[in-house]
């Protein structure tokens, strides 16, 4: 079980902060995206490369998972 958190307009978006999304072994962040938008219908229009965190640490689609690891959508940023 991966545990994913989204924030702000993703949030708003999706209609929840958090989702618990069962993934098999040695699956990539970009399967258990896929997965999510499988199983949350409400996630559909979210862009289709999404920045993502697990554990704190961004990472790339090609990055394989670990059970009760906790991946982040974090929507753009922008700052000066």
């Amino acid at each position: 079980m991966v545990t994913i958190r989204l924030f702000a307009a993703y949030a708003e978006l999706v209609g929840c902060d958090t989702v618990d999304i069962a993934v098999s072994a040695g699956a990539t962040i970009g399967e258990l995206l896929s997965e999510f938008r499988r199983q949350v219908p409400a996630a559909a229009p979210l862009p289709s490369r999404l920045l993502c965190a697990v554990n704190l640490a961004h990472v790339l689609p090609s990055h394989v998972l670990q059970p009760g690891d906790e991946v982040a959508i974090l929507p753009p940023l922008a700052g000066g």
